[in-house]
């Protein structure tokens, strides 16, 4: 009976380790979110300074987004090899490295390239992030903890957006791009040093055949059955070595590969890194000043973080798919009326409630499932490589609607809110139809729900 009840408390709260692994692994997000929003306050300064033309402006956004695809594409494999913590390890020094780049290069091209670096660091650390903490928390909690990257994306965006509107306060001339820039330096080396005072995966540590540490990992993060779970996690893993060259792109995971992609290509079909990017240009497109677009921003950055810790305190309640199918509509109606004023010219008054409105519909459901349910869709013999395909059909799908959105919106914002809504529509039936729900399910149970052997 005494033992009874010590497996309910420890299923009730979370240990130290458990939570502090959570929170360092996702100052990763923090570090991605801050590191993609930051660019909107500096789009006019570069095109000044740089003479860029709508082409190249949206190469200078996008370069990053193709370092993600690359990052995310290659850190799976990485992950696997080096453990996801010390990977992640590496990330935090390229972060640190690109962001000073940036602030002091000499030219268009040396920003270019340091853009590109912060990219491989992003992509990075958005397979990597969600993946550790999968992986170190027990079932009951990994939503909400998975989530907590997540929240650290979207507060990573706000704090980008404060630090802009507070950078440009300071009137620091030609050299003010430079320092919006350069901040992100700070953060990324408390996340290298943090990133010293946590364990490694247990799941990784069982495929390297040291059960010993993972058994403790395991009660450490407050496993309610640390011995029955790892013994789960070793069968799981013997069951890879008997198929240790599998191809992730089977029949047999037919399924998880068609939810990875489509649930990242849908996160970006809505418009929300279009929008994250370049809302001091939507907003100077509806009239308001450079320092009134960098307010206005910080609004929407902070609905974006409050929707998001909603969508955290209930998605392991509601549950993924419930989440998504609200936030569909809620989206699609807000994207819809955007295009609405572009196309009438009028009522720019409606654009900051119903783009606010929009941030909040999208930071709770899509915002708050997609590293999670990316997560959980693969068995661990090939999540790495999973994770990663999920990350890259998100990275892909961002670095071409964010190319292309400065051409599309010289010739009329209307058309891109009205493909963006549309694109929400099809999300709706795609997860009514096709997705299913995985709140409450520990990983191995998840690959037998899913039909895989």
């Amino acid at each position: 009976m005494q033992s009874s009840s010590a497996t309910i408390r420890v299923q009730h709260r979370f240990t130290p380790t458990l939570l502090r692994s959570a929170i360092v692994a996702a100052i990763g997000g923090l570090l991605f979110g801050f590191d993609t929003a930051v660019i909107a306050g500096t789009t006019q300064a570069l095109t000044d300074v740089y003479h860029l033309t709508p082409g190249t402006l949206g190469l200078t956004v996008s370069i990053a987004l193709w370092g993600t695809i690359l990052g995310a594409a290659t850190a799976g494999a990485i992950g696997d090899k080096y453990g996801r913590r010390d990977s992640l390890r590496g990330l935090a020094l390229l972060y640190l490295i690109s962001a000073l780049g940036c602030a002091m290069a000499a030219n268009w091209s040396m920003l270019v390239v340091f853009r590109f670096l912060t990219g491989l660091a992003i992509g990075g650390s958005s397979v990597l992030g969600p993946m550790y903490i999968a992986e170190v928390s027990p079932a009951r909690w990994r939503g909400r903890l998975v989530g907590l990257f997540q929240f650290c994306v979207v507060s990573g965006i706000l704090l980008a957006y404060l630090s802009n509107y507070l950078v440009g306060l300071e009137r620091y001339g030609d050299t003010e791009w430079r320092v919006k820039l350069g901040v992100a330096a700070l953060p990324a080396l408390v996340f290298l040093f943090l990133l010293f005072t946590i364990p490694r995966s247990p799941r990784w540590l069982a495929k390297q055949g040291r059960t010993e540490e993972a058994l403790k990992v395991l009660q450490a993060t407050g496993e309610p059955d640390p011995s029955g779970q790892l013994q789960e996690i070793v069968r799981s893993i013997d069951e890879e070595h008997h198929r240790r060259n599998e191809p992730l792109f089977s029949m047999q995971y037919k399924l998880p590969i068609i939810l990875a992609i489509t649930v990242g290509l849908f996160n970006q079909l809505a418009g929300i890194n279009a929008i994250l990017y370049y809302l001091n240009d939507i907003f100077a497109r509806a009239g308001f000043t450079k320092v009134s677009s960098d307010l206005q921003a910080v609004v929407i950055g902070a609905t974006n973080l409050l929707f998001t810790m909603v969508g955290l305190s209930v998605i392991d309640k509601l549950g993924r798919k419930t989440l998504l199918l609200v936030g569909a509509v809620g989206t699609a109606a807000c994207l819809f009326g955007v295009s609405a004023v572009f196309f009438r010219h009028s009522h720019e008054n409606l654009l900051l409630p119903l783009l606010v409105i929009y941030i909040g519909f999208f930071a709770l459901s899509q915002g708050a499932v997609i590293w999670v349910y990316i997560s959980e869709v693969f068995p661990t013999r090939v999540r790495g490589k999973g994770q990663s395909l999920g990350s890259f059909s998100h990275w892909f799908m961002n670095a071409i609607i964010s190319g292309v959105f400065p051409l599309m919106a010289a010739v009329s914002g209307g058309f891109a809110f009205l493909f963006f809504g549309a694109m929400t529509v099809l999300q709706f039936f795609v997860v009514l139809f096709v997705y299913p729900e995985t709140k409450g399910v520990s990983l191995e149970e998840m690959q037998r729900k899913l039909g895989i052997s």
